[in-house]
């Protein structure tokens, strides 16, 4: 099923999404982006519906296609400072911020936002959650394969720099592999030491 072009016709909508909420480790990554009116693509879906393979290449479609879009990354020590869902809201509302274009209508995956102040124009835009927005709408879906291609990328090089977590593969998430690798050689810099590392409760 094709997903909805827009909440709103005729102005600038903004879709906004995050990618590693739940992971142990490494940024929140946080995207806003503006699609053209006329932007259809039936592939488009909900970044965890796709390949990664597929995922890349819509990345390079929506970075080329797109009004405007930007990403930002919430890292690990300020995600332990104010919780994952404040860093997660201020992510998308930083990512709103840096877009070259300024929307005039918002849309949220899920259902937790806050007001958002344009700080270009300083007027309050207005907004709209949805949940399961990255399988409604297409610039929520849009924002949801740039946040999660991004952060893959990112945790990729994490990988490298610091090995033995597979975070190659389990990209942060709190898989088995990934706990046993935390129990052995403990957390690394960029875990998130206020989440549940191991099921014992260490930190």
């Amino acid at each position: 099923m094709s997903l909805l072009p827009y909440m709103i016709p005729g102005i600038p909508e903004a879709g906004c999404d995050e990618a590693g909420r739940g992971c142990l480790a490494g940024p929140v990554s946080c995207a806003a982006v503006i699609l053209p009116p006329d932007f259809v693509d039936p592939g488009l879906n909900d970044s965890k519906q796709l390949s990664p393979a597929t995922r890349e290449n819509f990345r390079k479609i929506i970075e080329r296609d797109a009004l405007a879009w930007a990403v930002i990354m919430v890292e690990p020590d300020e995600i332990d400072r104010i919780n994952i869902l404040n860093a997660s809201i201020a992510g998308m509302m930083r990512a709103l911020d840096a877009l070259p274009v300024r929307p005039d209508h918002i849309l949220v995956d899920g259902n937790r936002f806050r007001p958002y102040l344009d700080p270009v124009r300083n007027i309050e835009i207005p907004h709209r959650t949805v949940v399961k927005g990255d399988a409604t709408y297409l610039s929520i879906a849009a924002a949801s394969i740039l946040a999660k291609s991004h952060r893959d990328r990112l945790m990729a090089d994490y990988a490298l720099k610091f090995p033995g977590y597979s975070w190659e593969s389990n990209m942060g998430y709190p898989t088995a592999a990934h706990r046993r690798a935390i129990a052995a050689i403990g957390p690394s810099p960029i875990h998130r030491l206020s989440f549940r590392l191991l099921p014992s409760n260490n930190k």
